[in-house]
């Protein structure tokens, strides 16, 4: 059986690595700093319901698909890895302040109802009944019970040590768009950089883009109002801001712009994460900040993962965007298939932009 190489080592890599060795390939991964980026810093959700909007039918759909994996994947990981993979069982609350942004959620609610998902609709003092944390400005919102989380940082160190378990060879160096078959001894190259996928094979030049988004860690202090059971995720006048919990705090993002490969977190994010949040959440304010980031996004013109073939030797799975963590059970399971000679759904093939074959 031919050997695979993975380029890049975030969720996807990892994941992608990990079955790719359960079905017997020999697999090297290759990354300078293996399970960082991104995914080190993303919040984990696993959130396709209230990730929903209009005219992204498709990638709700390819969100609903991975969500339906993701016990199964956590409990084989764990047991593979002999670590927790760090899934958070418990749902997700929306809330909303202004009149603005009840319409707002409104618009969603009754989006999802016509797609047959429908969500239950709850006051302020119903979500202050689920999340007592909650502040008076939550004038209502929706309750999300099969929207879940990760521990991302658990969910990398799973997945590392399940893939090395199974063989997977970890180089801690970069792979270069120079690199030759004979220099990796790969019969398939799989490119899986996120953000910086769109530098290593002439067709994906233009496809990946990074997103720019700051994120906060908070840690509980003795005394402070508890860790919110569930994701908090929220509208405060149109912004959006998430609270994910984690053992003994939360993770708090996430701003959004594109200002290149620029991963240093900036005042005005931090200062607007921090506002918003503690509208939300008031007791945060007696919380620990322990950590501010930036993570670079893999975007892609339509927002639509990328996976599928290149050329004869080379497949890619990537451009993930804000859904790598949910979508790494799914990709996966595709990647495999496509090692087996399968195909990949239309909506993420990237033929779709005519870049095949180059």
């Amino acid at each position: 059986m031919e050997d695979l190489v993975v380029v890049g080592g975030g969720v996807i890599g990892l994941s992608c690595a990990w079955r790719a060795a359960q079905a017997g390939r020999r697999v090297t991964l290759r990354d300078p700093a293996p399970a960082s980026g991104s995914s080190w810093v993303a919040g984990g959700m696993l959130a396709p319901v209230t990730e929903a909007w209009p005219g992204e039918e498709g990638l709700l759909g390819l969100g609903l698909e991975s969500l339906e994996m993701w016990p199964a994947f956590a409990e084989e990981l764990s047991a593979a890895a002999g670590q927790p993979a760090g899934l958070h069982p418990e749902g997700t609350v929306v809330a909303a302040t202004g009149s603005g942004d009840r319409a707002e959620l409104d618009a969603l609610a009754g989006h999802l109802g016509r797609l047959g998902r429908p969500v239950e609709r709850l006051s302020g003092r119903e979500l202050r009944r689920l999340e007592p944390g909650l502040g008076p400005d939550v004038r209502g919102g929706l309750s999300v019970p099969g929207d879940l989380s990760v521990d991302n940082r658990a969910l990398l160190a799973a997945l590392r040590a399940a893939a090395e378990k199974a063989g997977v060879v970890v180089e801690e160096r970069a792979w270069e768009p120079g690199d030759t078959t004979a220099d990796t001894a790969a019969g398939t190259v799989l490119i899986c950089a996120g953000a910086h996928s769109a530098a290593l094979h002439p067709g994906l030049a233009g496809l990946v883009r990074p997103v720019k988004g700051e994120i906060l860690r908070l840690t509980h202090r003795h005394g402070a109002f508890p860790v919110p059971t569930r994701t908090v995720r929220a509208l405060v006048d149109g912004r959006p801001v998430y609270l994910v919990p984690r053992p003994g705090g939360l993770v708090v993002g996430a701003t959004q712009s594109e200002h290149g490969f620029d991963t240093e977190p900036t005042v005005g994010g931090v200062r607007d994460l921090l506002r918003d949040a503690e509208r939300i959440l008031p007791g945060i304010a007696e919380y620990t900040l322990a950590e501010a980031a930036a993570g670079l996004r893999p975007g892609s013109p339509d927002n639509v993962p990328i996976v599928g073939r290149l050329d004869g030797r080379t497949l890619v799975a990537t451009g993930h965007s804000r859904n790598g963590i949910l979508l790494a059970p799914l990709t996966a399971r595709l990647v495999v298939g496509l090692l087996e000679g399968g195909p990949v759904p239309a909506e993420v093939d990237p033929a779709r932009f005519g870049r095949t074959g180059t």
